[in-house]
């Protein structure tokens, strides 16, 4: 199992600009997030990007068990048993006919239905550890029985502080997470700490859930896992636990208070920090890292995380672009600062890691908290429109070199050249079996939209480094695609499936070929692929397929003056199967840079059939965002605002992504669809003549922007 460590440093230098450091952390601090109570789907997170811990309203996780996760905690179950089924290697997938040919699909096999289940579950995510207070033994304690409950987040910061008072006792709660490494920092202040007051530490065993949310884990089934205490010294220990064939590690230190770590029942594995003997102390400050492998020394102390965190996320404010909406009367104005504060913390929080994020990030377990390699283009892109690329090429492109020898296997086992990259993975490389994973395709482009975005928002000198550190990925992503692409001898022109699933996962696969989105990204690929063999001036050029697929890819489809999903799909803008999910078309013009591909005209019209027609009550994710990209690049700049702000576009209290029915909340591609979004109005896109700032006409004026990167 492929395990990362820690964080990176987010290394800016801070330059006053127009808008000035102080004015920013006015505004980041303005935005803080308050609540009097928990709640029951979302905590509140400090983290780091590989690593975050979810607190209730006590500043730890004391009467809601939410999770800690990170980039490196995966887990597998035990293997079947049933002969035929008990390997990866056993496992066959399906084979469908594609254009006169068997090819095999890691799809479920109802033939194997234990082992399609077990890849589909294995490797999952896992939860780290729960801590929260105890209140002594034989004490039944609810949050009603708490009084004056108060909480904030401070994102300049990253400090969650949290207040209330037990049995008319205060106690104060500060909690952070150390951006260099997977640890929290607790600083706990309260005279019960004299008289009994404690800290447990309990680890739970995973579900087989698709979704664990909005908690991560069980804690009844003890005898499945073992944990085990060793005690360093008197202020330091280390918790192991094994789960099956995985085993990490909870390493404790603390001061200001004398304590012990006991384990009051061998049959649960829940541990309690308590004094040790009657103490004058009213202070504890706890620290706690998690990882794979046993620290060779002790984690770092609670001042340090405070200052590293402080440090962090001051400097990221200070040093990303940057939207001021406060001169703006519209109390629209203030809710879209307070998401674009929020949306930046938690994305960075959730997103900026060292392998792709779940897009439920680091919150709960969605699709077992694999990842899906379509979405990275929505977690990973509102770094680079926002000016942070360090934190953009956390994994990038290493996740492609990482996944490269896999996807080779892939598409050689399917009879193609190149790389096929999976669609919902894990650090092993294998791609979940399921019928969407197996037939979507609109993941294949995403790393040229990634390296054309680096490649254009860096330096002279660094642009050969680039070219270099992306040719292979893409020299292999691009052979897929030339080889997929079938060329259908009654047209002339080359088809993209059937079978596929479009963007919008709502066709029949056997009867869906050339959808608008595939045939536009296809093209965008194919073109940068080209054009990155011309910058690095190769003798040999670029293959003479790309240029052939590319030049003769089936038109995008058009019905009656609008663009449609698919050539062959009936009743576009009537029947109600065909009016939901992801609208694609929108992309084409609003998330993909405009080509002589698209009729502005016809883009236009379709905007408003969208508009008119689309059942928006159930869309969800970066629909919002896409659509309002489109308006944006259509000139309708309030348009664009009435998307971001419609009711169906949630955020919670915290600013989290509302998820919907369909997918849990939180769905970051929400928040990051909305940062990419708002970065694109702030800052435009390449080739427009315009203004830069593109606001509703009574915000003219009024906005204060700096620092973004121009849109492809």
């Amino acid at each position: 199992m492929m395990r990362l460590l820690g964080a990176l440093t987010l290394v800016l230098s801070i330059a006053e600009g127009k808008i000035s450091v102080e004015r920013r952390r006015q505004i980041v601090r303005e935005s803080s997030v308050r609540r009097n109570a928990s709640s029951d789907t979302t905590p509140l997170q400090v983290g780091n990007g590989n690593f975050a811990f979810g607190a209730d309203i006590t500043g730890l996780q004391t009467f809601k068990p939410y999770a800690t996760l990170s980039t490196w905690g995966w887990h597998n179950f035990s293997l079947p048993t049933t002969p035929g089924q008990t390997s990866p290697e056993d496992y066959t997938g399906l084979d469908w006919w594609t254009h006169d040919r068997l090819v095999n699909y890691e799809q479920p096999n109802p033939d194997q239905p234990e082992i399609s289940n077990w890849l589909r579950e294995n490797p999952h995510r896992i939860n780290l550890g729960r801590i929260g207070f105890d209140f002594g033994p034989d004490t039944q304690v609810t949050e009603d029985d708490l009084q004056n409950k108060t909480q904030e987040l401070d994102m300049w910061a990253g400090i969650l502080t949290s207040s209330f008072r037990y049995n008319g006792t205060s106690i104060q709660v500060s909690t952070s997470a150390d951006p260099h490494s997977d640890s929290i920092g607790v600083t706990i202040n309260s005279t019960l700490l004299q008289t009994g007051l404690g800290i447990f530490f309990d680890f739970p065993y995973p579900t087989k859930d698709k979704f664990n949310a909005p908690f991560v884990g069980v804690y009844n089934r003890t005898s499945l896992h073992k944990t085990t205490l060793q005690q360093f010294s008197p202020r330091s220990a280390q918790i192991t636990h094994t789960l099956d064939d995985t085993t990490y590690y909870a390493t404790v230190s603390w001061e200001g208070l004398d304590a012990l770590i006991t384990r009051p029942s061998p049959s649960s594995h829940r541990y309690i920090l308590a004094p040790s003997s009657p103490s004058s102390s009213s202070t504890l400050n706890l620290s706690v890292t998690f990882s794979p492998n046993p620290l060779t020394s002790l984690p770092p102390s609670t001042d340090l995380i405070i200052s590293s965190s402080t440090t962090f996320w001051s400097t990221l404010f200070s040093t990303s672009a940057f939207i001021d909406l406060r001169s703006v009367p519209s109390p629209s104005a203030r809710t879209l600062q307070f998401r674009l504060v929020t949306s930046l913390y938690l994305t960075t929080v959730n997103s900026a890691s060292n392998l792709p994020p779940q897009e439920s990030g680091l919150v709960n377990n969605g699709w077992h908290g694999k990842f899906h390699l379509e979405m990275v283009l929505w977690h990973l892109l509102p770094f680079a429109r926002w000016n942070l690329f360090p934190l953009f090429s956390r994994s990038l492109p290493s996740t492609y070199s990482f996944l490269l020898n896999s996807s080779i296997s892939r598409a050689e086992h399917q009879g193609y050249s190149g790389a096929r990259w999976g669609k919902m993975t894990d650090p092993t490389g294998r791609s979940a079996p399921g019928e969407i994973n197996a037939l979507l395709i609109w993941q294949q482009p995403v790393p040229f939209y990634l390296a054309e975005t680096e490649y254009r928002s860096s330096s002279a000198g660094d642009k050969t480094a680039v070219l270099l550190k992306w040719d292979r990925i893409l020299h292999e992503s691009a052979e897929f695609m030339a080889s997929y692409a079938y060329l259908n001898s009654s047209t002339g022109y080359y088809d993209l499936g059937p079978p596929l699933h479009s963007v919008s996962e709502n066709t029949p696969p056997n009867s869906t070929s050339n959808p608008i989105f595939e045939l536009a990204f296809w093209k965008f690929g194919l073109t940068t692929a080209i054009n990155w063999k011309l910058r690095l001036n190769s003798t040999a050029g670029a293959p003479e397929s790309w240029i052939r697929v590319r030049d003769n890819l089936h038109p995008l489809p058009v019905q009656n003056g609008t663009y449609v999903t698919y050539p062959s799909i009936p009743d576009m803008w009537v029947a109600p199967e065909t009016t939901f999910d992801h609208p694609g078309m929108a992309g084409i013009f609003g998330l993909l840079p405009p080509t002589p591909d698209v009729d502005v005209d016809v883009a236009r019209a379709t905007a408003d059939k969208i508009r008119s027609t689309w059942r928006l009550e159930e869309s969800y994710g970066w629909d919002f965002a896409m659509l309002a990209m489109n308006e944006l690049r259509l000139g309708r700049a309030d348009g664009a605002m009435s998307y971001l702000l419609h009711e169906k576009y949630e955020f919670d209290d915290a600013g989290y992504p509302v998820g919907g029915e369909r997918v849990p909340t939180p769905y970051f591609p929400n928040a990051a669809g909305f940062l990419v979004a708002m970065g694109m109005m702030a800052g435009g896109w390449e080739g427009d003549e315009g203004p830069k700032g593109k606001w509703p006409k009574d915000w003219e004026g009024l906005v204060e922007v700096e620092g973004f990167v121009p849109a492809l």
